[in-house]
Formats: C-alpha cells, sequence, structure tokens
C-alpha cells in the first residue's frame, strides 16, 4: 500500500490525529471507504502512540452518519477514538483569523487537531455541486471546522456556503494546520455532481502526498481525464481558485514544476503520463 512510502517510525510514540471523510451517510466515494480507512488505521496502530478520528457532517448528524457508515464498530474493534466536533463545548475550539482571510471573523478549528503531533488525512476524488467545484484534500478541512460558534450560535458554515470567496474560504481553512500525509482513495470517483452523489467514474488509483495542493492538483488532473464539470475542466490547474489561493498562502506546490509524480508500479505508468500531460499545460502555456 502506498503507506509504505512514507515515514511511519516518525509517527512513533506520538498521537496521531485521522481526517476522514464523512460527510454524509452515503456510500464510497461519496464517503470514505471503510477498508481504506481500516488499512491506515492499521499502519498507524504499529507505530502511533494513540489515534483519534474526530469528525463533523455536514449532510447529516455526525454521531448517525459514523454509525450508519460503520465506524463506530470499526473504532470499537481497532481501538481508536471517535470525537464527535458538533458536540465541543467553547474551550474545545481555537479561533483562527489568517491574515487577507475571507472569512468575516475568521473560524473555529478544534484543540483536538492541535494538540495533536500530527495530521493524517484520507479523502476522496470527487466533485462538489455546490459552490466548492471539487472536494478533496483542501476541501476535506471544512468538517474541521465548527459550524456553529458555541458561545453565541454564529453560523460559519452559512457564512462559508453564501460566499462568493467560498473556494478562497477553504483554501484558507488549511492554513490552520499541518498534515503528515494525505492519501487520496479514486478508485472510484464522482466527474459530476457531488459530493454525495454523481456520475461514478472509475480510475482506479490510490493517491499518496505530503502536499494538499498537490495531491488536489492531481485530482482534477485525473478529472479532467475522465471528462469533467466546466468549471474543473477549463484553464491552468493551478489557477483554479482553491488551489490558487492554497499555494499563494504557502500550503503546497506553486505549480507543476513543484511537483513529482511517481507511479509506484506499472499498471499506474499510463494514468501517471496523462496527469503529468494535464499539469504541464501549465508550464506550456508560459514557454
Amino acid at each position: 500500500m502506498l503507506l509504505k512510502y512514507f515515514s511511519l517510525d516518525a509517527l512513533s510514540g506520538k498521537r496521531v490525529a485521522i481526517k476522514a471523510n464523512f460527510n454524509s451517510a452515503d456510500p464510497f466515494p461519496a464517503s470514505t471507504h471503510l477498508d481504506t480507512l481500516s488499512a491506515i488505521i492499521d499502519a498507524l496502530k504499529d507505530n502511533a502512540a494513540g489515534i483519534v478520528m474526530p469528525e463533523r457532517s455536514g449532510m447529516g448528524i455526525t454521531r448517525v452518519v459514523l454509525r450508519e457508515m460503520g465506524v463506530t464498530d470499526l473504532a470499537k474493534k481497532q481501538g481508536f477514538d471517535i470525537v464527535i466536533l458538533d458536540e465541543l463545548k467553547s474551550g474545545d475550539w481555537i479561533k483562527e483569523n489568517p491574515e487577507g482571510s475571507h472569512w468575516a471573523r475568521g473560524f473555529l478549528f478544534p484543540r483536538v487537531f492541535k494538540e495533536a503531533d500530527a495530521i493524517v488525512q484520507t479523502c476522496c476524488l470527487k466533485t462538489h455541486r455546490f459552490g466548492g467545484n471539487f472536494t478533496m484534500s483542501l476541501k476535506n478541512s471544512v468538517g474541521m471546522v465548527a459550524k456553529y460558534d458555541p458561545d453565541d450560535g454564529y453560523n460559519y458554515m452559512g457564512e462559508l456556503h453564501s460566499s462568493k470567496y467560498q473556494r478562497l474560504m477553504i483554501a484558507e481553512i488549511n492554513t490552520a494546520y499541518k498534515s503528515a500525509f494525505v492519501i487520496m482513495d479514486g478508485i472510484k470517483a464522482f466527474s459530476n455532481g457531488g459530493p454525495e452523489a454523481g456520475k461514478l467514474i472509475e480510475p482506479g488509483i490510490m493517491i499518496g502526498s505530503v502536499d494538499r495542493v498537490a495531491i488536489d492538483a492531481t485530482g482534477v488532473a485525473v478529472l479532467r481525464s475522465f471528462g469533467t464539470t466546466p468549471e474543473i475542466s477549463g484553464g491552468s490547474v493551478f489557477q483554479l481558485e482553491q488551489i490558487k489561493r492554497a499555494a499563494d498562502l504557502g500550503i503546497g506546490a506553486r505549480g507543476y514544476n513543484d511537483m513529482e509524480i511517481i507511479p509506484v508500479n506499472k499498471d499506474a505508468e499510463d494514468i501517471c503520463s496523462g496527469i503529468e500531460k494535464e499539469l504541464r499545460r501549465e508550464v506550456q502555456a508560459k514557454t
């Protein structure tokens, strides 16, 4: 599995928080596949001192979603903790307000992620019809942010989803943390619609990176190779608002020249060549 290409021994003795994608109780690729989550947890257990999975669902009651998706039973079986972010109190959140932020009053980020020694993310590969355009690693971070302020009831998600700056605000959330690595499950994906349902495609790939910008750029290139929405298809990958804003904020790669696409087996060589061709369009356009 891709995990062997990361330095898991660097997590030895550390408390690891994992951000999966359980926005709703809809099956993969709407949500993290239970087998993928289980494999990541198994690999982490051999190294980490403890594992916690904080989560907030956007299209359902989080506790119910996790139970229906089998995550609650998996946690009991594999011995990791679950934190329901919707149920946190005022002192469990930290106010974040990045410089130049498009958030009216910043946003609340969970102390449980801030105090973890390392954060691991696993995301899906899909489009997003509600304004995000695509939902991969960068947008998966939205599930870390408080929906409501527990003190005054302010609706952060209402602000996000009604703002013309939504895609920039998504990128800005990612300034709140660093990730040890990200695993994107692209065995199946949505090339249209999303996040809970859409046109199903089967790229048949898993993608891993320490860089959230690079992995999202790679995911966009994959969607383009299958045919996707106009919002994702046009222009340079690195000019798409989520990706450009995140790159400008120093979260990850600023362009194709900052990336290296490495196939880990022969079966991956053709799709990696296609990804490189799509990402090189930006470089070629400037020469």
